[in-house]
C-alpha cells in the first residue's frame, strides 16, 4: 500500500537555493539522522570538508530545535549557519545535507514526510541515509563489524546504479536486537528496531511503496563520547559505496572540530 504524502506542496517551500546554477538532479544525496553520538552528523562534516563542498541551499528550520552559529565554507568565507542546510559543488556528483539540531517532538512526522517528498521531487539518482545505533544493544554476532546497513524493500535494486559498489563491501545487513522487527502504522514492511537511532526508524517506515530511488541506510555502532573515528569509518563506507564517484585520498577534519567540537579545554589549575 502506498503511503500518501502529508507534505503535499509544502516541499516546494521547504528548500531555498542559494546557488541558482546548482541542481540536485542526477546527484547522490547523503542525509545524516541525528542519533546516538551525533556520528552521522560528524560523518557529514567529514564528507563536506574533504570534498570541499559549499553551502548551496537552506531548508525551512521550523521543524527543528532552533540553533544558530558561525560557519566557515571551503573558500574561507564566514557567516551564520542554520539548523539544516544543503552542501554541494557544481562539478561533484555528491550532495550532503547537514542537520545540526534534532527535530521537534511535535513535528517529527511532518518533517519526515516533507523531507521525503523533497528528495523524491529533487531528481536525485540515489539516497544514503546515515545514522547511529547504540553499541550497548549490539548482539554477539554484531561485534565483528562497526558498520551495517538497511536496504528498504521499496528501493529499486542497487545493481547497476550509483550504489552498486555497496554490494561488494564487507558490510552486513542490520538486524534488530529485539526478537522481532516492528511494523509501524502505514508501513508495508517491518522496519528493524534501531536503539539510539533517532528518527531513522520513522524515516525508513515512511518511505512510500511508489519510491523509485535507490536507497540505503548506513548505520554506525557508537556511544556518546569522542566519535570522530566512528564518523570517519561511517564516511569511508559511504564513500566506498559510491565507488569511483567519491575519491577521497585524505580525510580533512573541519576547522570547527579543532576549536569547538568538545568545547574549550578546561583550566588545568582546577585540578591542582
Amino acid at each position: 500500500m502506498d503511503r500518501p504524502s502529508q507534505a503535499g506542496d509544502v516541499s516546494m517551500s521547504f528548500f531555498r537555493p542559494l546557488n541558482t546554477t546548482y541542481k540536485l538532479s542526477g546527484r547522490v544525496i547523503l542525509v545524516p539522522v541525528v542519533s546516538v553520538g551525533n556520528v552521522a552528523q560528524l560523518a557529514a562534516d567529514l564528507l563536506i570538508a574533504s570534498l570541499k563542498l559549499d553551502r548551496v541551499g537552506v531548508f525551512d528550520p521550523k521543524y527543528l530545535v532552533p540553533v544558530v552559529g558561525a560557519r566557515e565554507d571551503s573558500d574561507g568565507t564566514g557567516g551564520l549557519t542554520t539548523p539544516i542546510e544543503l552542501f554541494g559543488e557544481v562539478s561533484n556528483t555528491i550532495a550532503v545535507i547537514q542537520q545540526r539540531s534534532p527535530v521537534l517532538k511535535s513535528s517529527k512526522q511532518q518533517f519526515t514526510d516533507t523531507l521525503l517528498e523533497f528528495i523524491r521531487n529533487s531528481g536525485v539518482s540515489a539516497v544514503i541515509f546515515m545514522g547511529g545505533v547504540d553499541t550497548s544493544d549490539r548482539t554477539d554476532s554484531q561485534m565483528h563489524t562497526p558498520t551495517t546497513f538497511i536496504l528498504p524493500p521499496v528501493s529499486p535494486p542497487l545493481d547497476g546504479g550509483p550504489l552498486a559498489s555497496l554490494t561488494d563491501l564487507p558490510v552486513p545487513p542490520y538486524s534488530s536486537p529485539l526478537p522481532r522487527d516492528l511494523r509501524s502504522e502505514g508501513s508495508s514492511w517491518p522496519v528493524p528496531f534501531i536503539p539510539g537511532g533517532g528518527i531513522t526508524y520513522r524515516l525508513l517506515s515512511s518511505i512510500p511503496d511508489s519510491w523509485q530511488i535507490p536507497t540505503v541506510c548506513l548505520l554506525q555502532y557508537a556511544m556518546e563520547g569522542d566519535n570522530r573515528l566512528d564518523a570517519q569509518l561511517l564516511a569511508t563506507v559511504a564513500a566506498k559505496a559510491l565507488g569511483s564517484t567519491a575519491v577521497i585520498s585524505t580525510w580533512t577534519q573541519p576547522t570547527a572540530w579543532v576549536h569547538g567540537l568538545f568545547g574549550t579545554p578546561h583550566d588545568q589549575t582546577l585540578y591542582g
